[in-house]
């Protein structure tokens, strides 16, 4: 679960996770206006908790504000995507390593992976994906490591949603996460770091190839 800096009117909470769920999911799509009264009749509230949400959202970077156009899901480039992901390959392969070493429990990694195998939609996948990563690097014993990695992790959702739309590699991904979470229930945290390290570097180079 998400944690933030300050408690937030339930309302508004309420809003967030919808708007959120639905950008996460390619329900919304980027470039897409969020028309604050719009999305206040949906959600049957005021435009003041619209606005709050879409706010907080402009901040984990899913939204764009514009005193013009108004707000819009974020678009995602080749630019932003390989900004994005050469974070995590700095920090989650390290957090994964830290997590192996010391001997932390990963069965929420493992129930992920069933939830995605079982996953009757892409949403449900995406989401069961999010979680299995999340698994792995939580357990690290550095809460400033994990928090700098749950920062991070709304805007890696959005580029996976983009790349999954245009190439889907679901099945590649999951011989992949069982590959990263085998060796990591042997100990092996070193090859854990590298298998996880490959795979984010040659998702994001398969879906937003340097140059491109």
């Amino acid at each position: 679960m998400d944690i933030a800096p300050s408690p937030i009117p339930s309302r508004t909470q309420y809003v967030l996770e919808a708007v959120k769920h639905a950008i996460l999911t390619g329900q919304l799509r980027p470039g897409q206006p969020l028309v604050e009264a719009e999305l206040a009749a949906q959600f049957g509230v005021s435009k003041t908790p619209v606005r709050e949400a879409l706010k907080t959202l402009a901040g984990r970077g899913l939204v764009v504000m514009s005193e013009y156009k108004g707000a819009t899901v974020r678009t995602v480039d080749t630019a932003m995507a390989h900004a994005v992901y050469d974070v995590r390959l700095l920090l989650e392969p390290e957090a994964l390593r830290r997590t192996v070493t010391a001997r932390a429990g990963l069965e929420a990694a493992g129930a992920a992976l069933e939830r995605s195998d079982a996953a009757a939609d892409p949403a449900d996948r995406s989401l069961a994906n999010r979680d299995f990563h999340r698994a792995l690097y939580l357990p690290c014993g550095n809460p400033l490591l994990a928090g700098m990695l749950d920062e991070l992790r709304d805007q890696a959702a959005l580029v996976s949603a983009v790349a999954w739309q245009a190439v889907p590699s679901w099945e590649q991904e999951a011989r992949e996460h069982r590959e990263i979470l085998a060796r990591a229930l042997d100990g092996d945290a070193d090859g854990a770091a590298r298998a996880l390290h490959d795979h984010i570097a040659s998702f994001v180079q398969r879906a937003f190839p340097d140059g491109e």
